[in-house]
């Protein structure tokens, strides 16, 4: 039986040290997933442009993920650790970045937006409303699914590495 951890994260760093840590401890990459709104800036304030000043997307490590998306190129930081990443256009938040499995139950769900996505992960409506939420304020939410006995271990990475906020389903 699976379950699934859901940590919020003020910044890229962070969540990149989790994912690393996640990798490092024998999940599997293939089982996380980062959501996070195109044009962040650092420290969890969407805003324009994207963090440090750039434009045109948010950076992951040191390659900015919208411009790896558009070019193809290899994606660096916590992204680059993740398989599927791309841009998405969310109504009432506009442009999301998703990398890893996620990111093909969102581009399914785009008129149900993240809510709409996090359900298929076991995430109820209410929940998922509110890391939709988190992500349109600037945050990057973060979802490992793993075996039940592993949840545990997933929510001490993401406490340790500063998610603000972290729950299993």
């Amino acid at each position: 039986m699976e379950g699934t951890v859901v940590g919020v994260f003020k910044s890229e760093g962070q969540a990149e040290k989790a994912v690393g840590e996640l990798k490092d401890r024998g999940f599997r990459t293939d089982d996380v997933s980062l959501i996070a709104r195109e044009g962040r800036q650092e420290g969890g304030r969407g805003g324009e442009g994207g963090a440090g000043g750039r434009e045109g997307g948010i950076r992951m490590g040191r390659q900015d993920v919208g411009e790896g998306v558009a070019t193809g190129g290899v994606l660096g930081g916590a992204a680059g650790l993740l398989a599927g990443a791309g841009a998405l256009a969310i109504p009432g938040i506009g442009p999301v970045l998703a990398a890893g499995p996620i990111a093909a139950a969102l581009s399914g769900a785009v008129t149900g937006g993240i809510a709409g996505g996090l359900v298929d992960y076991g995430i109820p409506a209410e929940r998922g409303r509110q890391y939709e939420d988190e992500v349109k304020r600037g945050n990057i939410v973060a979802v490992v699914r793993c075996k039940r006995d592993k949840t545990e271990e997933a929510a001490q990475i993401f406490r340790r590495n500063g998610a603000v906020e972290v729950e299993t389903h």
